[in-house]
């Protein structure tokens, strides 16, 4: 299905008839639209499943409907409390995902627009809880970004905690992701006006049942980003994942904790500078004009699984993974952040 997860379907959707099916979460990742990268972390396609699992049981108790069934274990469909031990495969039910029409180096969303019920909606949604250094926003905003947009009154610094979260979207089915306005949203994905409000609300609700259980761990959630679908009815529903280390930007005390830290440890490297021209270059497929990417050092490897299955823990409250107390993880993943930044200062990567 993707970089960092496979799909089995069980039941194809058709027409207005969902079908059914089930992630395999994979210890791949990918960043910066690259694709599956040299290295696996082990253990996070069970560390983010339980994670996600979590989070879709909790929206459903807030009235929130989701795409999830439950998790797999030993051939059984099960609740997240149910479990004897973590797993990466979740049951879901499955919608339709129409892909935009490339035409003349421009997507035509004429397909999606023109569907009516029982499909993916091709955006990512946004919630900002703050402005992180490294925001994208913040380019944005010098490239001409109106503030307005983003319901602010000024520019705010990096870290400051907002008021209220504030809601921003991109594009999902493209080749590379970019960031839209709510009217393009609206269009591409053919929703109304009342849509798009009850998207917001779903957002607001996502953010806060996140800050609850993120905030217990003493952590701060920046950022975080959610998948929408219409079911059979056109009811929309949250899909894909939700809460996990991928799907949102964590920080304590205003250092990264999510998979940020693997943005960062690459953009030290002459291959993300490749990448960058290249996006540039090619609306194709400019991975053509790129070098692989770089393997990881194992301790670094190591470390970010360590972080996976620690936040698993801390977020479920349960103890389904073998490794150090949230805090020492942190530690340690801080202080190999540091010696791998020092490292890459003397050696070409």
């Amino acid at each position: 299905m993707g970089s960092v997860k496979d799909l089995e379907v069980i039941e194809r959707p058709h027409g207005i008839k969902m079908g059914r099916g089930r992630f395999h979460f994979s210890d791949r990742f990918s960043v910066f639209d690259w694709g599956p990268m040299p290295d696996e972390i082990p253990d996070k396609g069970r560390a983010l499943c339980v994670t996600s699992s979590y989070f879709f049981e909790r929206l459903e108790e807030r009235g929130v409907r989701t795409h999830y069934i439950g998790i797999v274990e030993n051939g059984k469909v099960r609740h997240l409390d149910e479990l004897d031990g973590p797993s990466d495969v979740m049951e879901i039910r499955l919608v339709r995902v129409i892909r935009p029409n490339v035409m003349q180096g421009s997507y035509d969303y004429t397909p999606v627009a023109s569907a009516e019920r029982n499909y993916l909606i091709p955006i990512e949604f946004i919630y900002r809880n703050s402005l992180p250094e490294g925001s994208s926003v913040f380019e944005r905003l010098k490239k001409g970004l109106r503030i307005e947009y983003l319901g602010l009154n000024r520019i705010p610094d990096p870290g400051e905690r907002l008021e209220k979260p504030i809601f921003d979207v991109s594009t999902k089915l493209e080749d590379t992701d970019r960031y839209i306005t709510w009217d393009e949203a609206r269009e591409l994905g053919g929703l109304s006006e009342e849509e798009i409000e009850e998207i917001k609300k779903i957002l607001a609700t996502v953010s806060n049942v996140v800050n609850e259980r993120i905030s217990k761990a003493g952590l701060w959630n920046d950022d975080g980003k959610i998948e929408m679908a219409f079911d059979s009815e056109r009811k929309l529903m949250v899909v894909d994942s939700v809460g996990t280390l991928d799907e949102c930007r964590f920080t304590y005390g205003g250092r990264h904790v999510s998979k940020e830290i693997l943005r960062m440890i690459y953009r030290k490297t002459q291959w993300y500078d490749e990448i960058c021209r290249a996006k540039e270059r090619s609306m194709g497929d400019w991975r053509k004009l790129c070098s692989p990417p770089p393997p990881l050092p194992g301790e670094v490897i190591e470390s970010i699984g360590n972080l996976y299955k620690s936040m698993s823990d801390e977020i479920t409250g349960m103890r389904f993974f073998d490794s150090p107390p949230l805090r020492k993880v942190l530690k340690d993943v801080f202080n190999t952040l540091m010696e791998f930044e020092e490292r890459a200062k003397n050696t070409n990567l």
